[in-house]
């Protein structure tokens, strides 16, 4: 038995999908402990596309029990649609198959209003780049302890008395600060009436139902969303995430016991990549030929907005910190195929800010804005890997490439990805098998 967490070192779009995909043959639970449907984990199966914000990756295995944590919160809507989604794929999900945690928050729909009307009203300079989805305004009643449950959905007295306070001080923002539209709460009670009629019978007590997996004997795998540096606390901040997306929050965003976690398996790209606002210090600009070629070739484009990622050569600096902040016992390094034709790659080691050398992200904004790689070269390879099943069958400079990502970073691969498809994956060692 082991419970193994899956994390993304960057900000995110590092390929966690798949991960959890492979891992998954061998687990047994598979848990979302934070985030909402503004991630998107793509995974590709036998050449077909499936793309999922809320519903952890598992879903795929009939035989698996997926679990939403406490640390999710919930768009009733998208979840549902992505079960009639799956379902018109003939894989439909029963409550036999999926279980939603009662103490996960409900995304409202003033969550959304709010956050697109905050966003609109900030200037250029300081808009932090949101997908409107009400990420930010719903963790933030959480944490104001004005949320909404899904387990309130199964009281409707309850469910009513709360909405009615939120909808009263929501519309003052709205109509008196933003000069929006009002919400409804007409609208919003008949939406939810119906959602709660679909959703009740998925409602359960998860972290009762992860201690029962763990003290059967049962393999536990936890799904993160976003990655490291899109942490509340701990990432580039402002232009974060309301959530905290570092490996501790999946005992907390599960209600899980975090002297039962094994294994903390870090994915990181092969080069670095950026959705939305926010510094990226090994940026390569639009027009720059090898961004450009990273871009086009590795397809960087947001899985939930569709909006072009920003790509740049590897960063070791917020690798490192990924290390540190996670507690990284194995690393999963995907596309290592797009590098396939640079003959010179470039890895950050460290950064300088006004003639001052850093070793870790800056804290503060504007000196973050201001950071400039110190770079070190390595030579690239011309070889398609795309077909490679075995570590030891890439071409040596591919293989140094890798064992210099571990030399840096002081933790080993255990994952390499050569391509998109669920076979283009090398397994170096099995986290479930090989952990402490």
């Amino acid at each position: 038995m082991a419970s193994v967490v899956v994390v993304g070192t960057q900000w995110g779009d590092e390929g966690k999908g798949k991960i959890v995909d492979l891992l998954t043959r061998y687990a047994d639970c598979i848990v979302r402990f934070q985030g909402g449907n503004n991630a998107g984990h793509t995974l590709v199966v036998d050449g077909e596309k499936f793309v999922f914000h809320i519903i952890p990756s598992g879903i795929l295995y009939e035989d698996k029990r997926c679990m939403i944590g406490n640390g999710v919160i919930i768009d009733p809507g998208v979840l549902l649609n992505e079960m009639a989604e799956l379902k018109g794929k003939g894989l439909p999900v029963t409550p036999g198959r999926l279980v939603i945690s009662e103490n996960a928050h409900l995304i409202m729909p003033y969550h959304q209003m709010l956050d697109q009307a905050r966003e609109a009203a900030l200037s250029k300079g300081n808009k932090i780049g949101t997908t409107g989805r009400g990420i930010g305004p719903c963790y933030m009643d959480k944490v104001g302890r004005v949320g909404i449950k899904a387990g309130d959905l199964l009281d409707p007295d309850l469910f009513l008395d709360r909405l009615q306070v939120n909808i009263e001080e929501k519309n003052f923002y709205l109509t008196k600060q933003y000069g929006a539209a009002a919400a409804s709460f007409d609208d919003i009670k008949k939406q939810f009436e119906g959602f709660a009629e679909q959703l009740a019978p998925y409602i359960g007590n998860v972290s009762m139902e992860l201690d029962k997996a763990r003290r059967d004997g049962r393999n536990i795998l936890f799904e993160g969303a976003q990655g490291t540096q899109l942490d509340i606390d701990h990432g580039t901040y402002p232009f974060v995430t309301s959530s905290n997306t570092i490996a501790g929050n999946a005992c907390i965003g599960s209600g899980f016991g975090p002297a039962h976690i094994d294994e903390v398996i870090g994915i990181l790209k092969a080069y670095t990549t950026r959705v939305g606002e926010g510094p990226f210090p090994s940026e390569l600009p639009e027009g720059d030929t090898v961004g450009d070629g990273l871009q086009k070739k590795g397809g960087e484009f947001g899985a939930t907005t569709g909006r072009r990622r920003r790509c740049g050569w590897l960063d070791m600096v917020v690798a490192n910190d990924a290390v540190r902040l996670n507690g990284l016992t194995g690393l999963a390094i995907t596309k290592l195929d797009v590098l396939s034709g640079q003959p010179t790659l470039k890895i950050g080691r460290k950064y300088t800010v006004a003639g001052e050398e850093y070793d870790c992200m800056p804290c503060n904004i504007r000196k973050t804005a201001l950071a400039k790689p110190v770079y070190e070269e390595v030579d690239g390879w011309d070889e398609d890997i795309s077909g490679v099943r075995d570590f030891d069958d890439l071409p040596q400079k591919a293989k140094d490439y890798v064992r210099r990502i571990e030399d840096i970073s002081g933790v080993a691969p255990v994952i390499v990805s050569v391509g998109p498809d669920r076979e283009e994956t090398l397994l170096l060692r099995n986290p479930f098998e090989t952990s402490k």
